[in-house]
């Protein structure tokens, strides 16, 4: 029998020190995320990090927390629930950290029948510190636990007709009625360091002006040349002329050289230039989470204004959008009867 796995990054328990330090070990260990030698990354993460970040994250969860947990996990069960009601499948919920593990997902299914289970990484692009470290581990527990399984991968959707289209009726809508005269696209970013790791071709990605516009093979495991190109084609889905729209990347970590621009550096200039009404997406995400509730929604809204801007518009994620829900079912159900993922 057949299940699908929903995958997304996970969240604390708690917005409690505690239950915040447990999850950013995990996460910060993470070989793909924080890419050192283990004694290093050991005494990074270990000897400073969780010395010093826990309490200032626990204070920005704290801000975004709702009733019923954390808006990432409560987003990623509402997409889980509906889109059940809609294909012939089992579905499962799991956090690449945190809780529901993707051992305790994989578990779900199969302890319903499933020995065949899809996987859905809830991340448009692939990045080797969300879409590869989901598939690494959740091999590696098949391997040791359920090796009768037999997985299939949803891949990036970044260039998908139906999430372009999604994506972009969303932003339509939201700005229908609104006032802006720039939209910036802001993706998480990833040390530069990432991209070379992640280039097939050994010799492709360079980070310059071409790279990400040139035919490649490497484009395929490419974080950079996804976010641009999903960028591109939402532009050219909603007709926006050259010069009204952007694309930068946000929370970066350390002082080693991470992809730019970045996004706190963009807004303010564009603030400091005049620009007054600013609209923003964060298309790296399927969620809302900290990132886009916290980081954007309330820092970089507030940052804009003290640079001069009068509001910086912050357009929520798909969550869960009807439309966004049409498409995941239908790409389970096609899937489902062994078709070919199309777009509609």
């Amino acid at each position: 029998m057949k299940g699908a796995l929903l995958i997304n990054l996970g969240s604390p328990d708690s917005p409690d020190p505690k239950d915040v330090k447990r999850y950013l070990g995990e996460f910060l260990m993470d070989e793909r995320v924080i890419d050192l030698p283990k004694p290093l990354r050991t005494f990074l993460v270990k000897g400073i990090i969780l010395n010093t970040r826990p309490k200032k994250s626990a204070k920005a969860y704290k801000k975004i927390w709702w009733q019923e947990g954390s808006p990432l996990i409560v987003l990623s069960k509402r997409l889980q629930e509906v889109v059940q009601k809609r294909v012939s499948v089992p579905m499962g919920l799991a956090m690449r950290y945190g809780s529901p593990s993707i051992e305790q997902g994989i578990k779900s299914l199969v302890d319903r029948g499933v020995d065949e289970i899809m996987l859905i990484p809830l991340y448009p692009q692939f990045a080797m510190a969300t879409t590869e470290t989901i598939l690494v581990l959740a091999e590696k527990i098949k391997n040791e636990k359920y090796p009768e399984l037999d997985f299939t991968v949803l891949p990036p959707f970044y260039n998908h007709p139906d999430y372009i289209r999604v994506l972009s009726q969303s932003i339509q809508e939201d700005l229908k009625h609104k006032k802006w005269e720039h939209l910036l696209f802001s993706y998480h970013g990833i040390p530069e360091r990432h991209i070379r790791k992640s280039d097939i071709t050994k010799s492709h990605c360079k980070i310059d002006k071409s790279c990400c516009q040139t035919t490649s093979e490497a484009h395929r495991y490419c974080y950079r040349h996804q976010c641009y190109e999903t960028t591109r084609q939402v532009a050219e889905y909603l007709e926006l002329k050259e010069g009204t729209y952007s694309t930068s990347f946000q929370s970066r970590l350390g002082v080693d050289p991470w992809l730019q621009p970045y996004t706190d550096q963009t807004i303010a200039r564009f603030a400091k230039k005049g620009v007054k009404n600013m609209a923003i997406v964060t298309p790296a995400f399927v969620s809302d989470c900290l990132e886009t509730l916290e980081e954007i929604g309330m820092e970089a809204a507030e940052d804009f204004e003290e640079k001069g801007g009068e509001e910086l518009h912050v357009i929520p994620c798909i969550n869960t959008r009807a439309d966004w829900v049409n498409v995941m079912s239908r790409w389970i159900d096609q899937w489902a009867k062994a078709e070919t993922v199309t777009s509609a």
